[in-house]
C-alpha cells in the first residue's frame, strides 16, 4: 500500500445471487483526502460503505482503512473510523451534549475528556446555544451538525459520511461543506463521502469516483474528467447572441458534428464532438449575429456525470448483450 494511502479497496465485490450490488472495486484514497463517491441510489454506493465498515462481508475482494483489514479486523476498524449516516439518530429526549457524553462514554473516553471534546466539538460545529436543548426539537441541519460533532468524539482517521447533505436548506448545505473540509485541511482527517447530489459535492471534494450499477466508471479529479471528456470527442458549448431568434438556433444546428442543440431559458446549449467556438463567431457574424454569451463547459460535474453515466450504461448493455450471445460489438478500443 502506498504510504499516503489510508483507504484501500482491492477488487472488492458484493452479490446478492446473481445480482452484483458491487462488482470489482480497485480504489485508494490518501491521507488528508475528501473523496467522494458519487451515483444515483442503488449504485452500490451503501454497499461499499458496509463493507468498508465491517458490517457485511465482501463476496470477493479486499479492502483497508490504515492498513487494517476491513473483515478480518473490524473493531480495529471502528475504532480509527467515524461514520455518520444520511438521517442522523439521537435519544431525543436527550439534550445534544448528553448524547455526546453518552457517545464519549460508548467509547471508553475519560470523564474530563468527554467533557472538554463535548464542549470544543459543540463550538466547532456551531452548536453551543442549541447544545443543552432536547435533541427531540432540532431541524434536520442541526442534527447533520450534532451528528458531525458526534462522529468526532472519538477523535477519528477516517470519517464516512453517507448523503449528508439530503434534506438540508442550502445555507445550512453551504456551513456543512465548509465544516467537512476544515475536517481534512485543519485536522488531517481523510473523508468519504457518498452522494447522489453532485453540485454540493462539487464544491470541496479533491476527487470523486463515478458510480453506476456497482461499477466505478470513473475517478479522478474533475479538471480530469472533463478534460478525459473532450479527449473522448464530447464537447457541451453554451451560447446566446443578440438577436436571440430562431434563426440562431437553426444556425447553430447546421455547425460541423452537432450531436443536437437545447434552447434552455436564455441560452442555447450545443453537444458536438469537436470543438465549435471558432465556427460559432465566424458564421455568427456572417448571419448578422453578435455572440453575446460563449462558454465551454467542462467543469460542471452534473455534465460530466450525464456523459460518463450514458457511456457506463451503454457498455454494461453491450456487455450484457455479447454474453448472451445476441449481439456483436464493432466498438473500437481506446
Amino acid at each position: 500500500m502506498a504510504e499516503e494511502s489510508m483507504i484501500r479497496m482491492e477488487g472488492l465485490t458484493k452479490a446478492y445471487g446473481e445480482k452484483r450490488a458491487v462488482s470489482d472495486l480497485t480504489l485508494e484514497i490518501e491521507k488528508g483526502e475528501v473523496f467522494g463517491l458519487l451515483g444515483p441510489n442503488g449504485a452500490g454506493k451503501t454497499t461499499t460503505t458496509l463493507m468498508l465498515l465491517g458490517l457485511t462481508e465482501p463476496t470477493a475482494g479486499k479492502a483497508f482503512i490504515d492498513g487494517k483489514d476491513c473483515t478480518r479486523d473490524p473493531i480495529g476498524v471502528k475504532r480509527i473510523v467515524g461514520y455518520l449516516p444520511d438521517n442522523v439518530g439521537f435519544y431525543q429526549d436527550m439534550t445534544g451534549r448528553e448524547n455526546l457524553r453518552f457517545t464519549g462514554r460508548l467509547n471508553g473516553l475519560p470523564e474530563e475528556v468527554i467533557e472538554a471534546r463535548a464542549q470544543e466539538l459543540l463550538e466547532k460545529v456551531g452548536m453551543l446555544e442549541a447544545a443543552d436543548k432536547k435533541t427531540g426539537t432540532y431541524s434536520r441541519g442541526m442534527r447533520q451538525r450534532l451528528g458531525v460533532a458526534d462522529v468526532l468524539m472519538k477523535d477519528p482517521k477516517v470519517v464516512i459520511m453517507d448523503e449528508p447533505t439530503l434534506g438540508i436548506d442550502p445555507e445550512g448545505i453551504r456551513e456543512l461543506m465548509l465544516m467537512i473540509r476544515g475536517l481534512a485541511d485543519e485536522d488531517g482527517r481523510t473523508i468519504l463521502i457518498s452522494s447522489h447530489q453532485l453540485y454540493q459535492v462539487q464544491q470541496i471534494c479533491d476527487r470523486v469516483g463515478l458510480f453506476v450499477e456497482g461499477r466505478l466508471i470513473a475517478c479522478g479529479h474533475i479538471e480530469e474528467l472533463a478534460r478525459q471528456m473532450q479527449q473522448e470527442g464530447h464537447y457541451v458549448l453554451e451560447t446566446a447572441a443578440v438577436p436571440n431568434d430562431d434563426g440562431f438556433g437553426t444556425l447553430l444546428k447546421q455547425l460541423g458534428n452537432v450531436e443536437r442543440v437545447e434552447h434552455t431559458g436564455e441560452y442555447y446549449v450545443i453537444y458536438s464532438r469537436t470543438d465549435l467556438r471558432r465556427e460559432l463567431i465566424r458564421k455568427s457574424l456572417q448571419a448578422g449575429y453578435t455572440v453575446s454569451h460563449l462558454r465551454q463547459r467542462g467543469s460542471d460535474l452534473d455534465e460530466i456525470y450525464r456523459r460518463y453515466f450514458e457511456k457506463g450504461e451503454k457498455e454494461h448493455v453491450e456487455s450484457d448483450q455479447r454474453k448472451g450471445g445476441r449481439f456483436l460489438s464493432f466498438r473500437k478500443n481506446r
